[in-house]
């Protein structure tokens, strides 16, 4: 339960934040020139900046080791960071720490396959089956389905059955997680253990987030290209926008350069257990949820996907189509191709597009405006309970 809380702390102090920096840039003079993110990197203390820093020290207080935070606003860079980098240690939280983005991975893979549909290699409303026979998808799930979480495919990390039991070849928690967290494993043996359970719900008829939709889109990448979809990855984002910290790792384990450590806690047979999970297999995330970057090379990316670099304006326009998001899993939002919609309000500028992304250890949370101007980069690493 604590850990629900505390992810949920998570959201709702980054929502803050983004409130924090709309608040702020309100009072700027609209004559005053708009920094580079490469002029500017701001480590003053107005008042605003304050409130940032005291929502970073709220995140520690319900159990977060470290956080680090990047800001882009009409003001320019600005970053910190608050916690500490290992537990039991002095040393701070790198502000270019390499951390495990999760989820975020999803926004990237969901542009790579955008690009290849202004290719014309697919089509957003084509069956997956046409592409991928092998596995047997339902003739029904599209392509735009299995982007905007509406296929109904189950959850390979986990769907509960009705006596409260978890089904899931890749668990996230507890000690089954920590027994397996170097295991590799295959994208087509996490799909094939998904498609073998039943369809949550007939396809495109509601909304529920299943990592497998995103493990099948990076096998249809390879399948069109006939390349790993890292490489895809690598060659039509990574390499344009020189983002040289970002990394697919594979079945590889470590982080490179400077990181803060992750940790997983839970209870085991009555004791409180805190395991160091730094170092994992991502495989068993793969194109759902493996990629490591830094709150710069995100930001980057989130300033190049709004600013129209990544995508034409018609498939922008595509990515931002949302559906209402199921209220259990995230209140609040609704859901894109690969992009969340997170409403603040029409005080705050309404709405902001981007995903969060969880990993043991880690939990990133990156948003923008539409139009590129505030943007929000944070990455926590969680301690103990």
């Amino acid at each position: 339960m604590k850990a629900e809380i505390r992810r949920t702390s998570v959201l709702a102090l980054a929502t803050a934040v983004l409130t924090a920096i709309a608040a702020a840039t309100t009072l700027t003079s609209p004559a005053a020139p708009v920094p580079s993110p490469a002029q500017v990197v701001d480590t003053a203390v107005p008042q605003e900046r304050e409130e940032l820093r005291q929502a970073m020290r709220e995140l520690l207080a319900v159990g977060n080791a470290g956080v680090q935070v990047r800001v882009h606003d009409e003001r320019g860079d600005w970053t910190d960071s608050a916690g500490v980098s290992e537990l039991g240690g002095n040393a701070p939280v790198p502000t270019d720490g390499r951390f495990r983005i999760g989820s975020v991975t999803k926004t990237f893979v969901a542009t790579v396959v955008l690009q290849l549909v202004a290719e014309g290699r697919l089509g957003l409303d084509d069956p997956v089956a046409r592409y991928l026979p092998e596995f047997g998808v339902d003739p029904r799930i599209t392509v735009r389905m299995l982007l905007q979480h509406t296929s109904g495919i189950f959850n390979y990390t986990g769907e509960q059955n009705p006596d409260g039991t978890v089904d899931a070849i890749a668990p996230l928690t507890g000690k089954e997680f920590v027994d397996s967290r170097f295991r590799t494993y295959r994208p087509e043996e996490l799909v094939r253990f998904a498609l073998a359970r039943p369809l949550r719900f007939e396809p495109g008829t509601a909304w529920a987030y299943s990592n497998t939709n995103y493990v099948l889109l990076g096998l249809l990448v390879e399948k069109l290209t006939g390349t790993p979809y890292a490489d895809q990855v690598e060659l039509r984002i990574l390499d344009p926008l020189q983002l040289w910290d970002t990394h697919v790792p594979g079945t590889w384990a470590g982080i490179p350069g400077p990181h803060a450590h992750g940790y997983l806690t839970y209870r085991h047979e009555g004791r409180l257990e805190v395991v160091d999970v730094t170092r994992l297999n991502p495989s068993s995330a793969g194109a759902a949820g493996e990629m490591i970057s830094t709150t710069r090379d995100v930001d980057t990316f989130l300033a190049a996907l709004m600013g129209g670099k990544l995508l034409p304006p018609a498939l922008m326009e595509e990515m931002r189509r949302a559906v209402p998001v199921s209220a259990s899993q995230s209140p609040g939002q609704s859901y894109g191709l690969g992009l969340a919609q997170l409403e603040l309000g029409p005080e705050c500028g309404g709405s902001v597009w981007g995903h969060t992304g969880g990993i043991p250890g880690y939990h990133t949370f990156a948003f923008s405006t539409p139009d590129g101007s505030r943007r929000l980069v944070m990455s926590t690493t969680w301690g103990e309970m």
